[in-house]
């Protein structure tokens, strides 16, 4: 069995009349990375803030390492944190700023430089000890709020929206940094973000969290492919949705029918864009239909191609298919599309 590194019992925190979080229970492994991933507004930053005693919950327990800290402030729980705006000392150099947590538990100052010389190594910045943050640019900013976060060897480490001041490119680079780091030093790493592609390349397991309650907790892997609800589906990647019924054993949506368990009754029909197929296809697949190309989005090496379709209700669905594919089989706007759905990735809710 896993050493458990935190655990959340039946977390509620409410201000005034407004609930933001209601029975929250989790439970986090030793050297596992978990997202926090939902809307703003969701309960996911609080959730955090209660992790680090920033914040005081209503009701519940917070247990690290077996050690209950429901009560304890924040210089008393095991963690380092790295905020969305960095929040470096700007009067202070890159080496002050790594070194302020080891300064307060009063190390050797050559213990210190040693130490501050060893993350700046790690993070990428070796030589910048004597700079400030203003000579920085944001990603490197982050890495020395990073550094500075786990100069203390905390036994978890808490991000919050780490990456969402950078630029697109600067935090595809960053995410795949703190990831590896992650990996090398072993750190329980809670990262909090809305950024749903964030969650799928970094995590272990991704909590999914909507108005204060958590709506699933798996593998990115098993959130994409195996949504545990409606809005898991419709906010962990694109997806079609599709207004069906579900009657006889089979779910009914236009004229296709997919095999579906349970009663007679209004369902919809949840389907990925790249879960339909666009290649030759035998005759008399019930699978199988025919569509027509309203509208491409080019995305680079593969396409948004919007589909409309009689077979379908209401008419209208969207497929990923790649720019070599429409290239060879000389596809635009206007043209016929012969399409095959997987029935096996069809979710019913």
């Amino acid at each position: 069995m896993q050493e458990l590194s935190l655990e959340l019992k039946h977390i509620r925190k409410a201000f005034g009349g407004f609930t933001a979080l209601q029975d929250i229970n989790l439970s986090i492994g030793r050297g596992e990375f978990v997202c926090f991933l939902g809307p703003s507004g969701c309960g996911k930053t609080t959730l955090l803030r209660i992790v680090a005693g920033l914040e005081v919950q209503t009701s519940g327990e917070v247990w690290q390492a077996g050690r209950d800290i429901s009560r304890l402030p924040p210089a008393e729980r095991d963690y380092g944190i790295v905020f969305q705006s960095y929040a470096l000392f700007p009067n202070l150099t890159v080496a002050d700023n790594v070194a302020y947590g080891l300064v307060n538990r009063k190390s050797p100052k050559a213990d210190i430089a040693r130490k501050v010389a060893d993350l700046l190594k790690l993070v990428g910045l070796p030589g910048s000890e004597a700079k400030y943050p203003a000579q920085l640019s944001g990603g490197q900013q982050q890495r020395i709020a990073l550094a500075r976060a786990l100069a203390t060897s905390p036994g978890l480490l808490l991000l919050d929206e780490p990456l969402s001041a950078l630029d697109a490119l600067e935090r595809v680079r960053l995410r795949s940094e703190i990831r590896a780091l992650q990996q090398k030093l072993g750190v329980t790493t809670i990262m909090v973000t809305h950024d749903q592609e964030e969650a799928l390349a970094v995590a272990d397991r991704i909590v999914v969290m909507n108005n204060g309650l958590i709506e699933q907790v798996g593998s990115p892997l098993e959130v994409y492919r195996e949504p545990a609800s409606p809005f898991v589906a419709d906010f962990v990647g694109k997806v079609n949705v599709l207004p069906a019924q579900v009657r006889d054993g089979m779910v009914h949506f236009g004229e296709l029918r997919v095999p579906c368990d349970g009663p007679a009754r209004d369902a919809r029909v949840y389907l990925r864009p790249e879960d339909v197929l666009a290649r030759p296809i035998a005759d008399g697949d019930p699978h199988v239909f025919d569509a027509s190309i309203e509208k491409i989005e080019f995305l680079g090496s593969y396409c948004h191609v919007h589909v409309a379709s009689p077979a379908i209700q209401p008419g209208k669905l969207t497929v990923y298919l790649s720019l070599n594919y429409l290239s060879e089989a000389s596809l635009s706007v206007g043209s016929p599309l012969r399409l095959k759905l997987l029935p096996e990735r069809l979710k019913v809710f």
